[in-house]
């Protein structure tokens, strides 16, 4: 339908030394040494453009603006694009996905 689906998902690999951070360390209590590290978001632009104004200070989340390496799209890009509702879910169903498989994940 048209106008439907217009907001995706997104996952940012962070580097390794996110784990210094006591809040992330604290959120990610089964986290299993050697999995990557990850942002999990969801945005109404091109998650492109969403990763640059993360680096760039543009409503970025800290973790992302000193640790963000790179998207990850194999990770994310199958479920989008998808309406409002359904990508705020999935944000939410991919961060618990991704923290059951090992990942160390930060979700805003």
């Amino acid at each position: 339908m048209p106008g439907r689906g217009r907001y995706h998902v997104y996952v940012i690999e962070l580097d390794d030394r996110v784990w210094n951070a006591a809040r992330f360390r604290r959120a990610n209590p089964d986290y299993v040494l050697g999995k990557p590290f990850v942002y999990v978001g969801m945005t109404g632009l091109d998650p492109d453009v969403r990763f640059d104004k993360h680096k760039a200070g543009i409503q970025a989340n800290a973790f992302v603006r000193d640790h963000g390496l790179r998207l990850l799209p194999k990770l994310y890009e199958r479920y989008n694009p998808m309406p409002y509702d359904a990508a705020r879910l999935m944000e939410v169903e991919l961060g618990i996905h991704l923290r059951s498989a090992g990942y160390g994940v930060w979700q805003a």
